[in-house]
């Protein structure tokens, strides 16, 4: 990277790209990565990866990761999408998504609804926590099979989406720990308006009923037994 000139940074779904030239530096921050702006004479702690310094001789960009899952690469193909994230389909905040294109892919899975919403062949940068949010702003139960939804409930699913997301963006995401943090360290505060996420047995906001939690791809998945009935027949 010594002597590139960055023009531009784009994202899709988890994946930052910088456009550097004729290349791209592709980012991915993994379980525990940081991207942190900081004083550059600051010590370098045991978990930089990557530092980069810049010639007006002010604060550097460190790469930070503890558990080593997220990376960072050089690859050709800056100014478009980058070869090896083309994989990635669109997130529901870039103007490359489609929604009506996205409902027929879903009718015709065979699958369950919150598998699908973490498929990023499918739709990108749908976590964990915001399916779960997602899920229970559109009253949909985690485990409904694809193929069954309408398109009004997969459009009010993909409404509840991106409102669940741009609410959290706007609040900074969702931070448990000191490893959920922006550029500038601060932590993001999303984490004091989920309905039903980490909130076993705790009322849900909109009807009380007691918050369930069941496993899922070794995980866990949230929802209200009362505003998202189970379906009869669901797939798990």
């Amino acid at each position: 990277m010594a002597g590139r000139v960055i023009t531009a940074a784009r994202r899709r779904g988890k994946y930052l790209w910088m456009s550097a030239g004729e290349d791209a530096l592709i980012a991915h921050l993994g379980m525990s990565g940081q991207l942190l702006v900081g004083d550059a004479s600051r010590p370098i702690g045991t978990h930089v990866r990557a530092r980069f310094t810049f010639d007006d001789q002010g604060p550097d960009l460190r790469f930070t990761d503890q558990r080593t899952f997220g990376h960072l690469s050089l690859v050709p193909g800056g100014p478009g999408l980058p070869a090896p994230i083309a994989h990635i389909a669109p997130d529901p905040l870039e103007p490359a998504f489609d929604g009506e294109a996205l409902a027929t892919r879903l009718r015709m899975r065979h699958t369950g609804i919150k598998r699908a919403l973490l498929d990023q062949s499918l739709i990108s940068g749908v976590g964990n926590i915001y399916a779960d949010e997602a899920l229970w702003r559109a009253r949909l139960h985690w485990a409904r099979p694809t193929e069954t939804m309408s398109r009004p409930e997969i459009a009010r699913l993909l409404a509840a989406v991106r409102e669940v997301l741009l609410e959290a963006l706007a609040v900074g995401g969702t931070s448990f720990d000191a490893l959920y943090i922006n550029v500038n360290g601060e932590s993001g505060y999303f984490d004091r308006s989920l309905a039903v996420y980490g909130r076993e047995d705790e009322p849900c906001p909109r009807c009380g009923t007691p918050v369930r939690r069941d496993p899922f791809m070794n995980r866990s998945a949230f929802s209200c037994p009362r505003c998202q009935p189970r379906p009869r027949r669901g797939r798990w």
